[in-house]
């Protein structure tokens, strides 16, 4: 079922998101943040759009629960025509943005001709942007790097955004680092080059009218808070991902809400109902379960617990009655 977009002035105020990762940020974990915060932008992991012109389920690929707005989805590619196809899906799929990866430096994503490599390509980038803003109503925005192997100077940098805001870009997440194609492999791009935050501040000060977003290195609330002073949002990834529950605050430092008293246990209790309805679709509960497991951390008997829930979860056969039990032992215990 398509569903409804939240409106772009609903979006329009946000201030903290939580980073498309590969083999990460699936619907099932989307519905588990939604629980901790619901003001956050979500996104999915990259599609590409090639592969969403040629797919025979297009469901797969683009379905999402309406809890999970705000969501955008991010999208790879370097085809103007194929990414304002895909543009076009998701508007009437009911995202409420797209994002273009320009920052992926993997090999396998190198070799399709997009990702970080087309921050060598700037023309290409920008006929992109322009050919998705003709074909949807919702914001397009860009994700990059600070630049890739030589090029990676300022002027670089300004030209690169420049072309990229001409085109109708409207907002951009930098990764406060360079990216090297050749020599380093994603996860030793996401830790070996240094973070540049001052260059990324620069910009901001350079291009003050620009809506710009900082990514990289964060990985606490008071991380987020500080930079908030300077630019216009934050993103977080595998930060979050891997210790859910510790962002539990998002909604009421961030964004001044009235705060919750947020547990691991009402916070899986609150999964349930969507991995009920998951498993009664064919899906596996593990596929839900083991993004709940990052919940139960720096507890009491954590380790026995997490066991508990992987060894039991990764049945085929395996119902929501575990997460019930699991959820139980952690509100018996306070927790």
């Amino acid at each position: 079922m398509i569903s409804k977009s939240f409106k772009t002035d609903e979006l329009a105020n946000y201030r903290l998101s939580i980073a498309p990762m590969m083999d990460c940020t699936d619907r099932h974990f989307r519905v588990l943040m939604r629980q901790i915060t619901k003001k956050s932008l979500l996104y999915t992991e990259m599609i590409v759009a090639q592969a969403l012109h040629f797919s025979k389920n297009r469901n797969k690929l683009l379905d999402f629960d309406e809890i999970e707005h705000p969501i955008s989805i991010q999208l790879g590619g370097d085809n103007p025509n194929l990414l304002a196809e895909a543009a076009q899906m998701a508007q009437d799929w009911g995202y409420d943005e797209i994002n273009l990866n320009i920052g992926c430096p993997s090999t396998k994503v190198k070799s399709g001709n997009f990702g970080a490599c087309l921050m060598a390509k700037p023309k290409i980038v920008a006929s992109c942007i322009e050919k998705m803003k003709k074909s949807c109503n919702i914001p397009i925005t860009v994700k990059h790097r600070l630049g890739i192997d030589n090029l990676d100077s300022d002027d670089y940098l300004m030209q690169f955004v420049d072309n990229c805001s001409l085109a109708g870009a409207d907002r951009f997440i930098i990764h406060a680092r360079k990216a090297w194609l050749n020599g380093l492999n994603p996860k030793e791009n996401r830790t070996i080059p240094p973070l540049q935050y001052e260059r990324v501040e620069n910009l901001k000060n350079n291009r003050p009218e620009l809506i710009i977003e900082l990514n990289g290195g964060i990985n606490t609330i008071n991380d987020c808070m500080k930079n908030l002073k300077v630019f216009d949002g934050v993103m977080v990834g595998r930060a979050a991902y891997s210790r859910p529950f510790v962002w539990r605050k998002i909604d009421s430092m961030i964004y001044g809400e009235q705060e919750k008293n947020l547990s691991r246990s009402k916070i899986i209790k609150k999964v349930i109902p969507f991995a009920q309805k998951h498993i009664e679709k064919d899906g596996r509960l593990w596929q839900v379960s083991k993004h709940i497991i990052n919940l139960i951390e720096n507890i009491p008997n954590a380790k026995i617990l997490r066991q508990e829930l992987s060894e039991k979860c990764q049945n085929q056969k395996a119902d929501v009655a575990i997460l019930k039990k699991i959820a139980q032992q952690l509100e018996d215990a306070g927790h």
